[in-house]
């Protein structure tokens, strides 16, 4: 089977080379999200983290970042039966004269999950994990889009 894997051209997906020497990623400094997205762009090669954005060949500003809960559904005596959580991103990637290598986009990932009164506890910590994952998704997203930037002319 490995064999004819080989012979189509198949092979694993590997981390994307980025296509600036140097990254700065503002305002991230503390968060999760930030410590994933920096393991990942140290994991993706080529691209340096630079400690202060003019040592940047690129910023990766973030305009908003923001978590959303609202009611999906209830049952007939008015107790919700399921939530939807919303994770929003947006940022864009420029130089340090302005000009865009990504402009201005926004990533919104979305999960449903059942509520019920008798197992709180269970349900607090099923939205941690779908938040974590979300997480997750979200940094792959962005390392997709940071790889198809285009320097700006």
């Amino acid at each position: 089977m490995a064999v004819g894997l080989s012979a189509c051209g198949f092979h694993l997906r590997g981390p994307r080379a980025l296509p600036f020497e140097s990254l700065y990623v503002g305002a991230t400094e503390y968060s999760d999200l930030g410590a994933a997205l920096r393991r990942s762009i140290r994991a993706s090669g080529g691209t340096r983290i630079a400690d202060t954005p003019k040592d940047a060949e690129a910023l990766l500003t973030i305009v908003s970042e923001a978590k959303e809960k609202s009611i999906l559904s209830l049952d007939s005596s008015g107790r919700v039966r399921e939530f939807e959580l919303r994770y929003r991103f947006v940022f864009r990637v420029h130089d340090t004269k302005g000009r865009d290598f990504l402009p201005q986009n926004e990533i919104v990932l979305k999960r449903d999950y059942t509520f019920g009164d008798s197992v709180l506890l269970a349900k607090e910590q099923e939205e941690v994990l779908l938040y974590r994952d979300m997480q997750n998704d979200l940094v792959q997203q962005i390392m997709l889009r940071l790889a198809a930037a285009k320097k700006p002319e």
